[in-house]
């Protein structure tokens, strides 16, 4: 158990407590391709996204507020976990994307949404700006809720740090 829980003192939750939980892939698992990264830390009542992934990669099983496990080995890296998240505590990255470059698929939900070819800063956990990188999709789909996903390609040699972008305005 962590000594201090960054998420009660600053908003967010520190890597080391991420990676101590069941939800969060190891280097070993996004090495090979598009995977979940669940930032779940919190034991709420909460499944949504054990119903929406079709090949069983996530489980709460029961009691509800169990924290959710990622089977890193049955996850397709799909997104269908991202738009169902209340939270917004999923996202998938994918470090194969290419030589140079990683990507990242997020919850948005602010208006104006970013374009297609769309410049954008890629920040951290507190909203820091980590780099540059640039929109390839917006996922604006009825299937999605009303939680449009964006897809942003970025230097992955900060795939580690970013988690989303900076807001539009």
């Amino acid at each position: 158990m962590l000594k201090e829980k960054m998420l009660k003192k600053t908003g967010c939750p520190s890597i080391q407590e991420l990676i101590q939980t069941p939800g969060f892939p190891r280097k070993k698992d996004y090495m090979k391709g598009p995977i979940a990264f669940i930032e779940c830390i919190e034991e709420i009542p909460c499944n949504p996204c054990e119903s929406a992934c079709p090949k069983g990669a996530i489980t709460v099983g029961s009691p509800i507020t169990n924290l959710p496990v990622l089977h890193a080995d049955k996850c397709a890296g799909c997104g269908l976990c991202i738009a169902v998240c209340p939270g917004l505590a999923i996202y998938v990255k994918d470090y194969t994307y290419s030589d140079d470059e990683a990507v990242i698929s997020f919850p948005y939900e602010y208006y104006p949404l970013p374009e297609e070819g769309q410049e954008v800063i890629m920040v951290n956990r507190m909203g820091e700006q980590v780099c540059r990188g640039t929109v390839i999709k917006v996922n604006n789909s009825k299937r999605n809720n009303k939680t449009p996903i964006i897809s942003a390609v970025f230097d992955k040699r900060h795939f580690d740090e970013v988690v989303s972008i900076k807001r539009i305005t």
